[in-house]
């Protein structure tokens, strides 16, 4: 089942935290999660999955930051958000797929447990100029069936910020 916003609402503070909350941003089944002011762009042209590849940070300005197609931007979510008991799922809006900007390349899905700001895999069809600041994404909530094991530690749990893959760890074991 997926809670409705005002059953959200019931759990904020509780078993969700939304931080900054706004309940202005509560639809029937979600909450709208909002970008922050950083991107990170890998600088070089071929990415290999067993090397942290470089990256540089850019700050989106006040008068936009224009996404160009063929690219990967990583942004993040300006809220944290630590959910228990739950499974955080994160899409993008319709509005904001109108325009071709896909939020996500494949990390919707977030574990029970999972604690930070959600990074944002943002490539879109045609330029396109972004803000910071705005309503970029929805975030809503699975239930999930008893026993589960809770993600506590991982390579992206309890992120400050925005995070490029961490793959290349895996092939380290």
């Amino acid at each position: 089942m997926i809670l409705s916003g005002l059953e959200i609402r019931n759990h904020i503070g509780h078993e969700i935290i939304i931080d900054p909350f706004d309940d202005s941003r509560l639809n029937p089944n979600s909450y709208n999660l909002s970008l922050h002011n950083e991107l990170l762009i890998y600088t070089n042209d071929e990415l290999d999955m067993k090397r942290d590849n470089p990256s540089e940070k850019i700050l989106i300005p006040p008068e936009g930051f224009l996404l160009k197609p063929g690219k990967l931007y990583l942004g993040r979510t300006a809220e944290y958000t630590k959910t228990e008991g739950y499974i955080p799922m994160l899409e993008g809006r319709s509005s904001i797929g109108r325009l071709g900007i896909c939020i996500h390349v494949t990390a919707g899905f977030g574990d029970v447990g999972f604690a930070g700001y959600w990074t944002l895999e943002l490539f879109c069809v045609q330029p396109v100029r972004i803000y910071a600041g705005v309503q970029i994404a929805q975030i809503y909530y699975h239930t999930i069936t008893k026993p589960y094991e809770r993600y506590a530690k991982g390579k992206y749990q309890n992120n400050t910020g925005i995070q490029s893959s961490m793959l290349y760890k895996e092939f380290e074991i």
